[in-house]
């Protein structure tokens, strides 16, 4: 796991929210809990979701396509292809 800037709690990587995501989905749709856990799952579930969500845009703004112009390499914001005109 990845340590975060105050190096005080590590921090769970994308992979292991998302699996971990799945999980929770899938016993709150599968099963019958008793109203506090499925309210504890839920809860777990929406910090997860955050921090997927956090972790996609902090890549997204790290992604960068080098291109070609006059002859130099220079970076461009990442723009996903439905942004594209």
């Amino acid at each position: 796991m990845a340590e975060n800037d105050a190096g005080s709690k590590p921090v769970e990587s994308f992979e292991t929210c998302l699996d971990e995501l799945e999980q929770v989905v899938k016993l709150l749709e599968g099963g019958d809990p008793p109203l506090e856990r499925a309210l504890e799952l839920f809860e777990r579930g929406m910090g997860l979701s955050d921090r997927c969500r956090q972790q996609l845009e902090e890549a997204e703004t790290r992604v960068e396509i080098l291109i070609r112009k006059d002859g130099k390499i220079q970076p461009e914001p990442f723009r996903p292809a439905s942004d594209k005109s």
